[in-house]
């Protein structure tokens, strides 16, 4: 069975919680201990450690994730209706190979049953081992990855934390439809792998432009499956990290919100942090986003996917050689854009679907400017 890789919560969290009041979160949590395992049918979310990070030359520490527990557990929270269950630790494999496929497992698992994990690693290349994880889901993929840098390396290079983005594209089967980097910091990235970007029609966006506009990742996180944060896009004032120094960086609340745009988003259904170095300043950190998310979660609008557009206002915008057609919706205000589909191309998508978007990007197409993530979108579909 997929859940026999996974070890119980260490005794120590379990006799912390127990200590807590009934207000605080550990409390309304279940726990994989020595004497049961929580039903998977009745969690919404769970919580899933993986203590590997023998690709990450970066990290001294090993992974220990009983601090980020305390802290999270010993936090309040909102009024939430969500079952929460921590489901304890992957322990590191023989090889590496054998960590990502204990992930994979376990997380295609709770996918399947329709649990949303939170992956608490650990190095980054551990979401490739999540992407893999929809192998058997027959759908394509959207990777959203809060980074500082894109993590490609040599097509012939072992996978890294600093080089898993390679795999994901080169290894069959490829589910892959679309990439997007959130906040990469164009002095950690060449301009070979920029160019990469551009002409795979990635999306990327600098950290200023998140950081002057926050909002702008929002429609990126409504149309993401997976999404995995570098715990290095975070500056070291605001994370604590002083092993890989960063001046620069996302600060507490702006990671935060975008954790919690990520629990918003309809179609998330696998979350990962990584690149933890098991300080006591970073557990801080891990908890509240981690908190968002579920804060986010809770006010998910069930959306996603469209059974009917009765409750969207449709917009048409006639351009010189094509119209464009939006959707607001009416129960949250929120803009999509049609992605039409082409019967006599090779599409990757089988059938027109929307794209979310921003209400700036209906007001540049009533401009005459065709949004730019629409444009990529399109092609992509047609490779």
């Amino acid at each position: 069975m997929e859940f026999d890789f996974l070890e119980p919560v260490n005794d120590a969290i379990v006799k912390f919680v127990s200590a807590l009041s009934s207000q605080e979160l550990g409390s309304k949590v279940v726990f994989h201990t020595q004497d049961q395992f929580p039903d998977i049918e009745k969690i919404n979310i769970a919580i899933v450690g993986v203590l590997e990070d023998r690709t990450n030359i970066n990290m001294v520490n090993e992974v220990n994730l009983s601090a980020v527990r305390k802290k999270l557990y010993g936090m309040f929270p909102g009024n939430w209706d969500a079952s929460i269950a921590d489901l304890g630790d992957i322990l590191a494999g023989d090889s590496v190979e054998d960590t990502y496929f204990a992930v994979k497992k376990v997380t295609a698992a709770l996918i399947k049953n329709k649990v949303i994990p939170i992956v608490l690693g650990g190095s980054q290349d551990l979401t490739y081992a999540l992407y893999r994880a929809y192998d058997d889901l027959e759908q394509m993929v959207n990777l959203v990855a809060v980074d500082n840098k894109f993590d490609f390396g040599k097509e012939n290079e072992s996978v890294s934390a600093n080089s898993y983005l390679t795999k994901i594209i080169i290894d069959e089967p490829n589910n892959l439809f679309n990439y997007c980097n959130i906040g990469y910091q164009t002095y950690y990235n060449s301009q070979e792998e920029i160019d990469l970007i551009e002409k795979l029609f990635f999306d990327a966006y600098r950290l200023g432009e998140i950081s002057n506009k926050i909002t702008l990742a929002e429609p990126v996180f409504r149309d993401a499956d997976l999404v995995s944060i570098d715990l290095n896009s975070v500056k070291s004032s605001a994370s604590g990290n002083t092993v890989t120094f960063e001046p620069n960086g996302f600060n507490g609340k702006e990671i935060c919100s975008l954790a919690r745009y990520a629990g918003i988003s309809d179609k998330v259904s696998s979350f990962g942090i990584f690149n933890h170095n098991s300080t006591m300043a970073e557990s801080v950190i891990i908890s509240q986003i981690v908190w968002y998310f579920i804060e986010g979660y809770h006010y998910r609008s069930k959306e996603y996917p469209f059974g009917s557009r009765a409750n969207y206002l449709k917009y048409i915008v006639p351009l010189e050689d094509e119209e464009l057609i939006f959707y607001k919706s009416d129960k949250t205000d929120r803009w999509w854009i049609e992605i039409p589909f082409e019967s006599n191309g090779s599409n990757k998508l089988k059938r027109n679907t929307l794209l979310p978007c921003s209400y700036d990007e209906y007001l540049s197409a009533c401009n005459q400017e065709l949004p730019e993530r629409w444009w990529k979108a399109q092609r992509k579909n047609a490779l």
